[in-house]
């Protein structure tokens, strides 16, 4: 009985049950104890019954291997994070002195500065979340325009590689999906580094270029505001979507191998992306600006629409 959850095989003395798991093939459940000999009602009722305390047989098996289950799924595939904003936080915090913060420690325990919020990763509890690879944020601030964008990334990309050159047992960079599935064998936590709105590039294709050389595999079209070449959820829109050199720019992440984030993207932006990608599409972050408004609509409009438009 394709698509249900348990197929009854009547015999000539009692029912068999048969469930079809998620995790591997039919299941042979306890025979029922008893002789289907009654009619009507009270048959049915006996024959439920019976079902039942079989069925939660079974589930209680499975639920105290639950824990063992989850530790060799995530021991054969890497639970990869999309989006981490720590480099940015090691950057205003430190000075660029990174030493002066412990990774391999409670980092929640450090001083808060005024208006901040304690940190939120450490190697501990990297470790804790069985995280196999983590996409390291190299956000800099909308405010930031041309060279000094770039300059500005080029900087967190440095902070991130010497961070993970800080932790050898523990991190190790990956720049392909190999790499990822080669440093999860290996048991440290493969790092990838992802750009945070195309500011970052100046509306050049050749600065999107060397970004990918140096590493970044995924950027999000926007940040918080509009790029000379593609709308924001949260600013005014100026281009009802992406310009023509915006579709360049996802045609060369195509060509490139670069993940494309429509995290932050107008709606408008997401349908000219979706109209010409040859590739997926991610949402590394659900995080929308600190707008109410944008919080309530945003989330609601635009993924709504995508799982209309997209199967699923």
């Amino acid at each position: 009985m394709a698509g249900s959850p348990c197929v009854t095989m009547k015999t000539s003395s009692a029912s068999t049950i048969l469930t079809r798991s998620s995790y591997g093939p039919v299941t042979r459940m306890p025979r029922l104890s008893f002789v289907v000999r009654r009619t009507g009602r009270q048959a049915v009722a006996v024959a439920v019954l019976g079902i039942l305390v079989a069925v939660s047989g079974v589930v209680d098996a499975a639920d105290h291997d639950f824990a063992g289950r989850v530790d060799r799924v995530l021991a054969a595939t890497p639970l990869i994070d999309g989006h981490n904003d720590l480099p940015w936080e090691l950057r205003e915090r430190s000075k660029d002195r990174l030493a002066t913060i412990d990774l391999g420690s409670d980092t929640a325990k450090l001083p808060v500065p005024e208006g901040g919020a304690p940190l939120m990763t450490d190697v501990p509890r990297l470790r804790a979340g069985r995280v196999g690879g983590q996409f390291w944020s190299v956000w800099v601030p909308t405010e930031l325009k041309g060279n000094d964008a770039v300059q500005a990334t080029l900087e967190q990309i440095d902070l991130v590689k010497r961070m993970v050159a800080m932790y050898p047992a523990d991190f190790h960079m990956a720049y392909t999906a190999a790499d990822i599935r080669r440093i999860h064998r290996s048991g440290k936590i493969a790092s990838l580094i992802g750009l945070e709105g195309g500011h970052s590039i100046n509306n050049s294709l050749a600065t999107l270029r060397s970004m990918h050389d140096l590493g970044a595999r995924y950027m999000t079209l926007t940040h918080t505001r509009n790029t000379d070449w593609a709308d924001a959820a949260t600013d005014t829109p100026t281009h009802d979507g992406l310009t023509p050199f915006g579709l360049e720019v996802v045609r060369e992440m195509n060509r490139l191998g670069m993940l494309i984030d429509l995290s932050h993207v107008s709606p408008e932006g997401m349908k000219d992306v979706l109209a010409v990608t040859a590739a997926p599409v991610i949402f590394s972050t659900l995080r929308h600006g600190r707008s109410t408004v944008t919080r309530a609509t945003y989330p609601t409009t635009s993924c709504a629409w995508l799982r209309r438009t997209v199967a699923w």
